[in-house]
């Protein structure tokens, strides 16, 4: 027998050994569907519209470079050291003046936290807040990490129906009394209202505060994400519901995707009656947040100029958007319909609804395109008819290509049908 055989076989009889030791949460971990492809999408062959990666190539990354040089040399001992759990008092300021220009000016920096990026706050929310077996609302589709997140804590993620407006107050309403009928307890709503992940939806200006009085009503909390807030297409701006419920919404934002997502940083505003355990639940994992990454952001809020830098990206993905739906328009077969994103990253594309995108992955990957299908993004395992397309890091020739590559895998699944 071969060598590296008897290591594999002595490695998963190591592993089955220690099965009975697992918790029953751990039952619920498991890899999201864009983990699963990220590496494939790497392949140079490949036209890769799966990954929501910002374009970091327009960061001034020589001047960058010679920051982060200068806080190592001048403050090393500060940036390299352990720092305060919440994060620095700096950077919480900054925060709340990024936060500011989504349109929430009355953040305080003691209501701020500092995470590792909004996936841990989402991680602590979580954590807090529910007990296995508790509800919390999610948007059909949703963002995956999210969804994986809630699966760890045992939390039954139930959905609830968008349209092209958004999540739809009636549905809210009738799926809170249809599950607390069941007896269930329904902790949270978890919402992306500004440039949904996956779909691109946007949460009408009309509708935001009902779903914000819906759930006041029934006593529950909002766990609003907006890391796409900033990078809408044109001038017209949506409110965060943060904004005018500052006591019953968690409010969580990034710096991934208007700085760099390698720095791990992202935030929580908390209601300041639920600060206390959000912050000591936080501390409790990461300890501190990275103090050089932090101080890293914090130069370049300061001497920066990072609504700039925003306005940048808030063309240039305007301009792949509209790049891959001249695509879509061009290629697509007939019974293929997309959304119209106003911001953010993301296409959400819909078959015909007896057709299950994910057996076509590996089709499309043999053609040298890579999307993500959409039964990643819905709490449910019914197969699904939707993929996700992301136009972010992609060139518009690219975009053109990759969708034309696209099509014929598409062509092929209506006409099998």
């Amino acid at each position: 027998m071969p060598a590296e055989t008897e290591v594999a076989l002595e490695r998963a009889s190591a592993s089955h050994f220690h099965d009975h030791l697992l918790s029953d949460r751990a039952a619920n971990i498991k890899q999201s569907a864009v983990r699963d492809v990220f590496d494939i999408s790497m392949q140079s062959s490949l036209v890769s519209l799966a990954g929501g990666n910002p374009y970091l190539q327009s960061l001034p990354l020589d001047r960058l470079g010679d920051t982060a040089s200068k806080l190592i040399s001048e403050h090393g001992l500060e940036a390299l050291q352990y720092g305060g759990g919440q994060g620095t008092l700096e950077l919480r300021r900054q925060i709340c003046e990024v936060m500011a220009a989504e349109g929430i000016t009355d953040a305080l920096p003691e209501n701020v936290i500092v995470t590792a990026g909004s996936q841990s706050a989402q991680d602590v929310a979580a954590k807090v807040f529910c007990n296995p077996g508790d509800v919390i609302l999610v948007e059909d589709p949703t963002y995956v990490g999210a969804l994986n997140t809630f699966e760890a804590y045992q939390v039954d993620a139930q959905a609830v129906p968008m349209d092209d407006d958004g999540l739809i107050p009636d549905e809210l309403e009738r799926r809170i009394a249809e599950l607390q009928d069941e007896g269930k307890s329904i902790k949270m709503l978890y919402t992306i209202p500004s440039f949904n992940n996956p779909s691109g939806i946007t949460l009408s200006r009309e509708r935001r505060q009902r779903i914000a009085d819906i759930c006041k009503a029934h006593a529950i909390l909002i766990l609003e994400d907006n890391p796409y807030g900033l990078l809408r297409f044109d001038d017209e701006v949506f409110l965060p519901l943060r904004a005018d419920n500052p006591d019953d919404v968690i409010y969580t934002g990034s710096f991934s995707k208007i700085f760099g997502p390698g720095l791990r940083i992202g935030w929580a505003l908390v209601p300041a009656h639920l600060q206390r355990k959000f912050y000591l639940a936080s501390e409790a994992v990461i300890l501190c947040p990275p103090t050089l990454n932090q101080m890293l952001l914090s130069a370049y809020l300061r001497e920066y100029d990072w609504k700039a830098q925003i306005d940048t990206y808030r063309a240039l993905y305007k301009e792949r958007c509209e790049a891959m739906l001249v695509a879509l328009e061009q290629h697509m077969p007939d019974g293929v319909s997309w959304t119209r994103p106003a911001g953010g990253f993301f296409v959400w594309v819909t078959l015909p609804e007896d057709i299950n995108t994910y057996p076509l992955l590996q089709k499309a990957i043999d053609a040298g395109v890579v999307f993500i299908p959409g039964a990643a993004f819905s709490p449910s395992d019914e197969p699904s008819h939707n993929l996700r397309l992301a136009f972010s890091a992609v060139s518009g020739d690219e975009i053109a290509e990759g969708v034309r590559r696209l099509a014929p895998v598409l062509q092929e699944a209506i006409e099998a049908r």
